[in-house]
């Protein structure tokens, strides 16, 4: 059984680390409340975006433009994909990681050409440790998402796409659901549908516009932006839910150190008790041996007295 020392420096360690949890714990907060604020100052602009889009479908029901082609069907083999996977940094999210990693896995079970562009430290290490092929050379990091990352990753991926190096373009990311722990999903980038813009033309008039130098030049200027500011709401969505992944594991090991500290003050306690209850009785032991050498023997009195 461990002594009372030995159980004293597990405390203190476990206090110690629970200082770490719960500092991590109010950090992941604080970084989560930041990005959900950046967020909501630029959300109203691309969904103006997606409005104008809506609108130009409405003059233009029908469109060639690139960003629009019918992509051969999923089942044919010379489809090559491209996908834009976003992980953490680093670990102790739960799991965050591995959930984002498992969706990308299945997919490229279903797509052997497949290309991936990681974002995260953690998901390129683990690609890497486990010899998965992916673009090396692709380095964005997954903390504190800006606008200005976005439009190089947008960029770096219509560059792809407009060589037609990649038929389609998917990402996997993190769906922020508030406390809950967040779902990793894959949604499609490219080509976009004109179905996903169908509900934006409400209250048009049949009026012609006329568009210069033509509709697909237009389209071609909008897209990229729409484009990137998806790109930034997955990348704070998953940010936002890697907080929120970590603050909840956090807790858990914050909540397991202090039952941790309740059974161990208990041990302490009950050595301690111990301990104490055996110098008494040592104590009490000594007394009573003093007592039985100091005691006058009453043969010896007699023997004097007469």
């Amino acid at each position: 059984m461990a002594g009372a020392n030995e159980i004293k420096s597990r405390i203190e360690g476990v206090r110690e680390t629970k200082k770490i949890t719960d500092a991590m714990y109010m950090i992941s907060s604080a970084k989560m409340r930041r990005a959900l604020r950046d967020l909501a100052g630029t959300t109203p602009y691309f969904e103006a975006l997606g409005e104008k889009i809506g609108e130009l479908f409405h003059y233009i029901p029908q469109t060639k433009n690139r960003y629009f082609s019918v992509t051969v069907p999923e089942d044919q083999p010379h489809q090559t994909h491209g996908i834009l996977l976003i992980t953490a940094d680093k670990g102790m999210a739960g799991a965050y990681n591995q959930e984002a990693i498992r969706v990308c896995e299945e997919c490229m079970a279903r797509h052997p050409q497949t290309k991936i562009f990681i974002i995260g430290e953690y998901g390129r290490q683990y690609f890497l440790s486990h010899k998965l092929p992916y673009v090396q050379d692709f380095l964005y990091s997954a903390a504190h998402p800006r606008l200005t990352d976005a439009r190089k990753i947008c960029a770096e991926l219509l560059e792809h796409y407009d060589s037609k190096k990649l038929d389609e373009i998917s990402i996997i990311y993190t769906d922020y659901i508030g406390t809950k722990p967040g779902v990793a999903k894959r949604i499609k980038l490219l080509p976009l549908t004109q179905t996903e813009f169908s509900g934006e033309d409400a209250g048009m008039t049949n009026t012609e516009r006329e568009f210069l130098p033509d509709p697909d030049t237009v389209l071609d200027g909008i897209i990229p932006s729409y484009l990137m500011g998806f790109i930034y709401g997955c990348l704070v969505e998953s940010f936002c839910s890697e907080q929120q992944a970590r603050m909840t594991a956090m807790k858990s090991a914050g909540d397991n150190a202090e039952d941790m500290l309740k059974t161990l003050r208990v041990q302490y306690n009950k050595i301690r008790q111990a301990s104490i209850t055996n110098e008494m009785i040592e104590i009490t032991a000594g007394v009573r041996a003093l007592k039985r050498r100091h005691k006058p023997d009453s043969g010896e009195d007699q023997d004097g007295n007469e």
